[in-house]
């Protein structure tokens, strides 16, 4: 209930602070111009706090005919006021050890001077600095809900950086700058409602009262200013402004105002009349301004810039998932609880699951079915009801989404009173070590539950992979008859356009009934090793998906016939020059790891495909092994020659085999035990580890992945899954 309050009230602020957020955003992007165009001015030749105050003033009073006073700004920049020799008052930049003329002061320009009024008021005045405090008070609301949204998202705070999980390029990103520049954002937005405030008067007075001692009598009037101790020992880095009294008479005295107090010191003595620190508000007021500004400052103008610019990119984003969100919102069932045949529960914290229900839903409608369609919290008893499917994502670490957090619960404690045919379908993403682990925990509970049958096992779909859910709706006509059609409903798929294929080699078949297919694309397209090769056997049917190699600009595809496959007894029979048509899939989680110190590819059977074209992609030539599994020597013959070339080219160190039927007859989880200390230490060192396969390859794998890092470096593997140096792409 508490996450669902915070994704609320974050809509509902953005919503409603929308505008004025845009324009402060536009404004305070233009504005960090300003700083890192004062400080390429370079009126600060010598570091300040080598600089002794005695000096500036000797410097000054030996180069001016009288000196006024003198500041020292953000960019470290003295602006002396002074009456120069020939009778002139100017204001100067100066050189600290010098007093020479360095520059002067140019007036703000007009864009920045528009804008910051614009910025500050809205050309409003008081009205318009009020409405400016409120959107900056909104804003840091705004940004602090969306901070406890990620850290709930990625798991808690310590995981605040992991691996963000793959997802449509607004909401991936949506989060991923939002991890950099919430931090900087609420400081814009605090500072903002600070300095806000302090023009209302709202906080306790600034002002410094001195209090100060009566000087004494008899003084010595020829003392020089630069021969008092005290200038001596202050160094200029510590000043912010002097001001020199206005007559040589003794009752008159500097004043100096340095960074944490005011003094008032004594002209020909040097004593101190008076010394007051600045009070909390005072030095808050100045930081606030300095963090808000980013005067003086050239790095921190340029994340004040990014950061500005980053609201922008997140009033964009936020807008299109929720329009998402509504697209995808389930509306009101036509049919009640008590009066549907078919049920369908959901559980979805961002709402990406949603598209299916409503596939699904309209799928059922067509085909004849009374639907009621409700989350999980929902979940009651269904008088009529003969059928319930369950759609439900994982949060955070394994738990349930917001909108199903008490469906367990309930599960205990309603009875239904029919038998109810029930089928589970998991979203997730296998980057993540609780992959599907709501879904899965569902399952597990309907199955001890009196009055409820499995239709179908659990399926679990990564990265909402539609060519998944269609193949479970084919099976699901199968198992029951029916003739559910969904594809029109489903979201948009990130296929590219179908493109024409030329059949340019393939192997015979061999002892595993295994083949290599090498496919040119007809028209120059993007794609990389890793990517999946989508046919589809029929308009009407699910499409087949196969990992793919590039090879020499070309698509080389590892094919396995089964015995009653439609795609792959097709494949075996097509001959050099014949075409198909096909879609690219993009597999971004399963391309080459770029920054990996090492890679590590672990592979069975057909798994080995992508891994033919990830290895050339090794150009630096970092260590890269693979470990393989198959049946026999013979079925590793048709991947030697490639393979061969690659250890050739250093490209790949080793290659580790497998063979279940033949020698020792390991599986390759038993020859990665042989090298699990090797694997444990280069994933410490920053290796990735691939594994392409079957699914049941893929857990026995993590398995004994987990136990080598346990053992050698103390650490679980979800450790190393969270940092994405596990890379998995199973079927």
């Amino acid at each position: 209930m508490t996450i669902s309050i915070w994704r609320y009230s974050h809509l509902v602020l953005a919503l409603s602070s929308g505008l004025f957020l845009i324009l402060a955003s536009v404004t305070g992007i233009v504005l960090a111009f300003e700083p890192m165009q004062t400080a390429t001015n370079g009126y600060n030749p010598v570091p300040l706090n080598e600089v002794r105050l005695s000096e500036t003033i000797a410097a000054l009073q030996q180069e001016y005919d009288e000196v006024l006073s003198f500041k020292v700004d953000q960019d470290d920049y003295i602006l002396a006021n002074v009456v120069t020799k020939e009778g002139d008052n100017k204001a100067l930049y100066v050189h600290p050890k010098t007093a020479k003329v360095l520059g002067v002061p140019e007036p703000q320009h007009p864009i920045f001077s528009f804008t910051t009024n614009l910025h500050r008021s809205l050309f409003l005045k008081s009205v318009g600095r009020f409405f400016v405090g409120l959107v900056s008070f909104l804003l840091c609301l705004i940004a602090v809900t969306g901070l406890l949204l990620i850290i709930k998202r990625q798991g808690g705070l310590l995981k605040f950086f992991n691996k963000v999980q793959p997802d449509y390029f607004e909401l991936r990103y949506h989060v991923v700058l939002g991890r950099w520049f919430l931090l900087p954002i609420i400081l814009i937005a605090a500072t903002g409602v600070y300095l806000s405030a302090e023009k209302f008067s709202l906080l306790p007075s600034t002002r410094v009262t001195h209090k100060i001692m009566e000087p004494e009598d008899h003084v010595d009037e020829n003392i020089q200013a630069s021969d008092l101790a005290i200038f001596k020992e202050i160094t200029m880095d510590q000043v912010r402004l002097v001001t020199f009294p206005f007559s040589p008479f003794p009752e008159d005295y500097f004043e100096l105002a340095l960074q944490n107090r005011e003094l008032y010191v004594h002209q020909y003595t040097g004593a101190i009349l008076s010394e007051q620190p600045y009070p909390f508000t005072y030095l808050a007021s100045r930081l606030s301004l300095t963090l808000h500004t980013g005067q003086g400052s050239v790095l921190w103008s340029l994340i004040l810039l990014l950061a500005s610019s980053s609201i922008l990119f997140f009033i964009y984003s936020g807008f299109v998932m929720w329009r998402k969100r509504v697209k995808n919102s389930v509306g009101k069932s036509k049919f009640s609880e008590d009066e549907s045949s078919h049920i369908l529960l959901y559980g979805s914290e961002t709402g990406n699951t949603n598209g299916f229900v409503l596939a699904l839903q309209k799928g059922l409608i067509k085909a004849g079915k009374r639907v009621f369609v409700a989350p999980l919290n929902s979940y009651t008893t269904y008088k009529k009801a003969t059928d319930i499917f369950i759609l439900t994502s994982t949060y955070g670490e394994g738990e349930a989404p917001t909108n199903a957090n008490k469906f367990l619960d309930k599960l205990e404690t309603v009875v239904q009173p029919n038998q109810l045919n029930y089928s589970v379908i998991g979203f997730g993403s296998l980057s993540y070590p609780l992959y599907c682990q709501f879904a899965i925990d569902v399952a597990q509970n309907l199955r001890k539950q009196d009055n409820f049958k499995e239709t179908l096992p659990l399926v679990k779909i990564n990265n909402q992979a539609k060519e998944t859910f269609l193949d479970w709706i084919e099976k699901y006509n199968q198992r029951t008859g029916e003739r559910l059609r969904v594809e029109a409903y489903l979201p948009k798929s990130n296929f590219l356009k179908p493109k024409k294929f030329e059949v340019i080699f393939k192997t015979e078949v061999n002892v595993d009934q295994t083949f290599l297919l090498q496919l040119k694309p007809r028209k120059k397209i993007k794609f990389q090793s890793g990517d999946l090769l989508a046919y589809r056997p029929k308009e009407d049917q699910a499409p087949r998906l196969y990992s793919i190699a590039k090879y020499n600009g070309t698509l080389l595809l590892s094919i396995k016939i089964h015995e009653h496959g439609i795609c792959s007894r097709y494949f075996s029979t097509l001959e050099t020059g014949n075409k198909i048509t096909a879609n690219i899939q993009k597999n971004t989680h399963f391309h080459f790891p770029k920054k990996a110190t090492s890679v590590t590819c672990i592979a069975n059977g057909t798994g080995l495909a992508p891994f033919l074209g990830l290895i050339a992609e090794n150009k630096k030539r970092i260590p890269l092994d693979l470990f393989w599994g198959g049946r026999t020597k013979a079925s590793y013959q048709i991947y030697e020659p490639f393979l061969s070339t690659h250890l050739e080219s250093k490209q790949l160190q080793q290659v580790h085999l497998a063979y279940s039927q033949e020698g020792t007859k390991q599986y390759i989880q038993q020859l990665l035990e042989l090298h699990s200390k090797e694997i444990a230490e280069k994933l410490h060192n920053g290796g990735a580890i691939m594994i392409c396969g079957s699914l049941a390859m893929h857990k026995q794998v993590l398995e004994v992945l987990d136990q080598a890092t346990l053992t050698y470096i103390n650490q679980p593997l979800r450790i190393f899954e969270e940092k994405g140096q596990i890379l998995s792409d199973c079927y």
